[in-house]
């Protein structure tokens, strides 16, 4: 019968890794106490300090390049808006010199009433 895979979350990951690095513990006992590979401690162990910096970014960074980002960005959307606008525009007046003139309404004509108000 398969064993079944464990995963471990990057808080156990973390708190696996302080064990050795911070309490002193030896990686054979870790290791032989979780059940875990030697050579898996080790990867964690090289992901942790290849990605250990992002750790300690600064947020508002990340939030000043995302925003720096979006209003790049934004012109580009604007200049496409205006152009789908100018295009629905001259389809529109094409669309009415086509019909006619464009002061005839469609449907039945407005008459007015004897009392001087107008009918639907």
């Amino acid at each position: 019968m398969k064993r079944r895979r464990r995963r471990n979350t990057p808080t156990e990951k973390v708190a696996i890794l302080k064990r050795h690095l911070v309490d002193k513990g030896e990686v054979s006992a870790i290791c032989e106490e979780l059940k875990l590979h030697p050579n898996q401690f080790y990867d964690w162990q090289k992901q942790f300090f290849d990605h250990g910096a992002k750790a300690f970014e600064n947020e508002g960074r990340s939030e000043e390049a995302r925003l720096k980002a979006e209003n790049a960005r934004l012109p580009a959307k604007l200049m496409k808006k205006d152009s789908a606008m100018s295009d629905l525009l001259l389809e529109h007046m094409a669309l009415k010199k086509l019909l006619g003139r464009t002061e005839t309404t469609l449907g039945r004509p407005r008459r007015s009433r004897p009392s001087g108000r107008l009918r639907a």
